[in-house]
């Protein structure tokens, strides 16, 4: 399940992912928000935190990210990954080559830094 988190600026879209996430996360949670965010800013931030209640991404919602991901891609301008999950934080360095805009992986414990860093010029 992915969740809409507050308190970020307004050019800082903001999830947390609990337990199992899925395709129709995307589609009804995750992609609206950064479609909204898209139409009031030329580039967004995004902070995504996979929580020791994370358990796993379905193949429909990590195809959707993929997707998400490209289809916007000079509008990322940072993106946050907040997680100790060793496979998210190995995909996440692997692939960031694809995203133009700085990426940075935190662990759990620093996500007040990520949050930070996230709102910051």
């Amino acid at each position: 399940m992915i969740k809409i988190l507050q308190g970020f600026p307004d050019n800082v879209i903001a999830f947390s992912a609990e337990g199992r996430v899925t395709r129709r996360d995307y589609d009804e949670v995750l992609i609206p928000k950064v479609k909204e965010a898209l139409q009031r800013h030329d580039r967004i931030r995004c902070y995504y935190e996979l929580g020791a209640g994370f358990s796993e991404i379905d193949a429909g919602a990590a195809w959707e990210d993929f997707v998400l991901g490209l289809e916007h891609l000079t509008r990322w301008e940072r993106v946050a990954v907040v997680t100790d999950v060793d496979w998210i934080r190995i995909a996440v360095n692997l692939f960031r080559f694809l995203i133009p805009g700085m990426i940075q992986v935190f662990p759990a414990g620093q996500a007040a830094e990520a949050r930070r860093w996230i709102g910051s010029a």
